[in-house]
């Protein structure tokens, strides 16, 4: 065999046919309840040939069977990895840190008025390589200034998946990144390191706790209630049930009247009747529902 050959052999992709990828689909579906569609074949069948080469699988039925036998539940991961990993970026979707500041932050504190602390917790749900936690720290910093260290603040990064937290737990980001952030908060809460990137501070990473975490879960093990709730971007890879669910289950988790925020390309349905409408991709819980 000659070199063309041979290079055309190592690149050549193997094929995903109808019944593997209705079998990868809905494994992916039951166990993180992202709905993949037959418009994501072509990038699917992308991102997992890598995979398949690098284990040396002849076949996406091998492929299946693996993580299908797999007790450790390692091959799951990394096909859910795969599948859910998306390009984010600081400051995406800027006007709902805006509101965020300016309007939900001291609403929520009008609603830790009379509780014996002084807390604040928010839940990023889905929170990829941590742009967003990052960010909205910072805001929380703004915002109290030298009143935050009379506060508990608090902000629950969870993910699905274990590459993206990884990522977001080391804090190190490219510059085009960073730059997408208000030059001040760039300049303060940021320090340039090796490679020319930049690395969140320490003081902003003490607030971020970063958990795995598969909302398709019945119950979350959280203790107490949130008063915002980030979940953006996300419900998009769901279908109209599954939404419903997880829609039903982030308002067991939120404070009465806190905040839940969606993607620009998200909306609630009109039967989810536990959040009102305020603005676009921002939705309050009602405070008589508990």
């Amino acid at each position: 065999m000659n070199n063309v050959q041979e290079n055309k052999s190592v690149i050549e992709l193997t094929k995903l046919s109808d019944r593997e990828y209705k079998l990868i689909s809905q494994l992916v579906y039951e166990k993180s309840g992202i709905n993949l569609g037959e418009q994501k074949r072509a990038l699917i069948a992308g991102r997992l040939n890598k995979v398949l080469r690098q284990n040396g699988f002849d076949s996406f039925q091998q492929y299946y069977d693996h993580i299908s036998n797999d007790p450790t539940g390692t091959s799951l991961t990394t096909l859910i990895d795969r599948i859910s990993t998306n390009h984010t970026f600081f400051n995406r979707e800027n006007d709902h840190f805006e509101f965020f500041s300016t309007k939900a932050v001291p609403h929520m504190v009008e609603m830790m008025k009379g509780r014996s602390k002084k807390e604040m917790r928010i839940w990023c749900a889905g929170c990829s390589s941590g742009e967003e936690p990052y960010t909205l720290a910072m805001l929380l910093l703004e915002y109290f200034g030298r009143e935050a260290s009379f506060w508990d603040l608090g902000i629950l990064a969870t993910d699905i998946s274990t590459h993206a937290l990884d990522k977001a737990m080391a804090g190190v980001y490219y510059p085009e990144n960073v730059n997408k952030l208000p030059t001040k908060l760039k300049s303060k809460y940021f320090k340039q390191v090796a490679g020319g990137n930049w690395a969140v501070t320490d003081k902003i990473k003490s607030m971020v706790l970063y958990r795995k975490l598969n909302l398709m879960r019945e119950e979350y093990p959280f203790k107490s209630k949130f008063q915002s709730i980030f979940c953006r971007n996300v419900m998009i890879y769901f279908d109209k049930p599954t939404r419903k669910a997880l829609v039903d289950r982030f308002a067991r988790y939120t404070d009465n009247t806190g905040y839940l925020f969606i993607g620009h390309s998200e909306t609630l349905g009109r039967d989810d009747l536990s959040y009102r409408y305020i603005r676009p991709a921002v939705y309050q819980k009602d405070g008589s529902n508990g």
